[in-house]
């Protein structure tokens, strides 16, 4: 297969993934929709404490979710003279936005909450609430399993932290079933204010997750050792390679960044190092198709200090 075919491969294959992440970002927003317009209704009827954390959980989704669709389209935007490395940061930085909305709602429902347990009175109609709570947990699974499919295939940052907030909504509209139902048919109105304060809880431990990680992409964080491990291995497996160091990498979004130094006999000639440099980033490439790989060639054996990593 020639170069050109290859080139076509790699770009009809870049052009699917960026399809499929732009249709979840479509999905994501509109499943928050229409859970906020469901949500409404049942906290309208039941009063409850615990229907109003999933209708804040759902508003943050909405909200985040809409800042995703526009920081995705925005990243996927291939590199131009003024961003040479992409456009990829975009999707950490909504990440973080993200996770500060996620902790100032979560602060919000605690207080909540807090009132509601020093005032507590029962709920009503809470068979609306369990409704519209199996209702949202069976459109979230068929969200989050597409969203698990997109993730694979693109590694999505913007993407990940979205389906953190689905897949706690599972746990969360669990939870306002057994309130509600604790609360009619047992009289333990205390369970109401507790759900709703475990799940303030629940979202500010994955506001903290989500900012983490976005941040470390911001800081250019290296890639995980098992990735370093076998971008070292893989250049090593050529015979001609003689040592390997300086690799450097970092992620930019669904993008990542590779550069390391090749250590070769001295006395061959700079063709002949220039193709087994050609040779290590093609393999290279092929394990981190979305890597933008820079190697450098040394000779062997030259008193240098390079850094330990």
């Amino acid at each position: 297969m020639t170069a050109e075919a290859l080139t076509n491969i790699d770009k009809n294959d870049r052009d699917r993934v960026a399809r499929l992440m732009r249709l979840a970002t479509y999905a994501s927003v509109s499943t928050a929709l229409v859970l906020i317009a469901a949500k409404i209704v049942a906290w309208i009827l039941t009063d409850s404490i615990a229907m109003l954390s999933s209708l804040i959980d759902s508003l943050l989704d909405s909200v985040t979710s809409i800042f995703n669709l526009f920081a995705v389209r925005h990243a996927l935007r291939p590199a131009d003279e003024e961003h040479r490395f992409g456009h990829g940061k975009l999707e950490p930085l909504s990440g973080l936005v993200q996770s500060a909305f996620i902790v100032g709602s979560g602060i919000l429902l605690l207080i909540e909450a807090g009132n509601r347990a020093l005032f507590p009175h029962p709920v009503s109609y809470a068979y609306v609430g369990v409704g519209v709570s199996i209702f949202a947990i069976v459109v979230t699974i068929v969200l989050v399993r597409f969203q698990a499919y997109v993730i694979r295939r693109s590694r999505s940052v913007a993407i990940g932290a979205d389906a953190l907030h689905y897949k706690g909504d599972l746990f969360i509209n669990l939870g306002v079933i057994g309130s509600l139902i604790a609360s009619t048919t047992l009289g333990f109105y205390w369970i109401d204010p507790l759900v709703g304060a475990a799940v303030g809880l629940f979202l500010m431990f994955n506001a903290l997750r989500i900012g983490r990680s976005s941040l470390d992409m911001l800081m250019d964080r290296e890639l995980p050792d098992e990735d370093r491990s076998k971008i070292m291995a893989l250049a090593l497996s050529h015979p001609k390679v003689l040592s390997v160091h300086e690799l450097k990498t970092r992620a930019s979004g669904r993008d990542s960044f590779i550069q390391l130094h090749l250590e070769m006999d001295g006395n061959m000639t700079l063709t002949e190092s220039h193709d087994i440099a050609d040779t290590v980033e093609a393999e290279i490439q092929t394990a981190f198709p979305e890597a933008e790989v820079i190697i450098h060639q040394d000779p062997a054996g030259l008193e240098e200090d390079h850094p330990d990593y």
